[in-house]
């Protein structure tokens, strides 16, 4: 229970009450010589220089405090009270900058009333045909008005669904060729709102390019939110690959990495391996949060999502509704244009699928877009030993 507030430290002193009036003394033969006495001190007093006014006590007249300091006086002596050191000024002023901050970032969130495709995040719109998010005028006025704007494919996934190759990401780390709707530098930051939210981030890195999709300032997204690390395809490894060794490789490259994670895990989204593990680690560590999917472009993070809901549509029948409106898969970097929002948990909280992370260094970014499926490997790897040969000098 709070205390009482204690008095301020800037009170105003009342004023010293007057005199009263004499009242005339009767005239006595016997104080005649004691009236004469007084008078005669009087009228010496009155002679003397009279000294210099003193200046008004601290809360009377010009010295009276503001009302600022009278409430600055009452904070202090409330934080004194309560045993709490009062803030200096910077202090204030930092708090102040990262509130402003805070809001900045959580502007840059997609309003919940916002329709958007699901299979690629973009708002529908009716505008310029071909760019993401675009749906048939008579499509959207019918969908509607019967409030079924969240079931609405838009037309670039209806490609991508087919296997066309549709770029829309280009800037600083986007893909040459084709048309470009957005940069690479607008997706980051619609994922900046993350660093202030109560979340758990699943982060997925490729096993085939390790190093090139790690994301290593995933904590300029995540901020202080806990992480799982979920190692993704790995079904492409050779199959005498033991898998002992691969987590034990990926655990010191982690920690070489410097980065704090609550677990690891190997999976396949293809072959389902390991995503059971991951399903109880998230059903663990959310505690009624939110959760997000996060990595680099093309690491497989849809893909993911249908292995994770076609698991959980066993036992849970919110994940099982969920897959009828799951994200596109496609083999195009940058598919997934914005937060999708998914409801698959019976218990609380909602998964969300991320638009990936755009890398300039990695050999997605360099080529052109009609060549990107020649990258992805159909296939297990097949590792080759090259002989050593011995050169002798003479």
């Amino acid at each position: 229970m709070a205390s009482a507030c204690p008095r301020p430290l800037f009170l105003s002193f009342p004023k010293s009450p007057s005199p009263p009036p004499a009242v005339p003394a009767k005239h006595h033969p016997s104080t005649t010589a004691s009236l004469s006495v007084s008078t005669r001190a009087r009228a010496a007093s009155s002679s003397a220089p009279s000294p210099s006014p003193s200046p008004p006590a601290d809360g009377v007249g010009p010295a009276a405090p503001t009302r600022g300091d009278v409430y600055l006086g009452r904070q202090l002596a409330a934080a004194a009270a309560a045993g709490a050191p009062a803030r200096a000024p910077e202090e204030d002023a930092e708090r102040r900058r990262r509130r402003k901050e805070k809001r900045k970032a959580l502007a840059k969130k997609a309003p919940s009333g916002l329709a958007c495709c699901y299979g690629c995040g973009a708002p529908l719109h009716t505008g310029e045909a071909g760019s993401p998010g675009h749906v048939e005028p008579a499509t959207y006025d019918l969908k509607k008005r019967h409030n079924q704007l969240k079931t609405v494919l838009c037309g670039r996934c209806r490609l991508l669904s087919h296997g066309h190759m549709v770029t829309a990401v280009g800037g600083h780390g986007g893909y040459p060729g084709g048309k470009q709707f957005v940069s690479a530098e607008e997706l980051r930051e619609k994922l900046s709102y993350l660093r202030h939210e109560k979340a758990l981030i699943v982060k997925l890195v490729d096993i085939v390019d390790f190093n090139g999709s790690f994301l290593a300032r995933i904590r300029d997204f995540a901020g202080a939110n806990p992480i799982v690390l979920v190692i993704t395809k790995v079904d492409l490894l050779p199959r005498d690959t033991d898998l002992n060794c691969i987590g034990d490789w990926v655990v010191e490259s982690v920690v070489r990495k410097k980065l704090n994670v609550l677990s690891v895990h190997l999976t396949s989204s293809k072959s389902l391996v390991g995503i059971t593990g991951v399903i109880s680690e998230i059903q663990q560590e959310k505690k009624a949060r939110d959760v997000y999917i996060l990595g680099s472009a093309n690491v497989g993070k849809s893909a993911f999502i249908s292995a994770m809901l076609k698991t959980m549509a066993y036992k849970d029948p919110v994940a099982a509704a969920a897959q009828k409106y799951k994200p596109i898969q496609s083999a195009v970097p940058g598919t997934t244009l914005g937060p999708i929002q998914i409801e698959a948990f019976l218990g609380g909280g909602k998964l969300y699928d991320t638009p990936g992370v755009h890398l300039h260094h990695r050999q997605a970014a360099v080529i052109h877009a009609d060549d990107l499926p020649s990258l992805a490997p159909q296939s297990r790897l097949k590792g080759r030993c090259f002989p050593t040969i011995m050169l002798c000098s003479g």
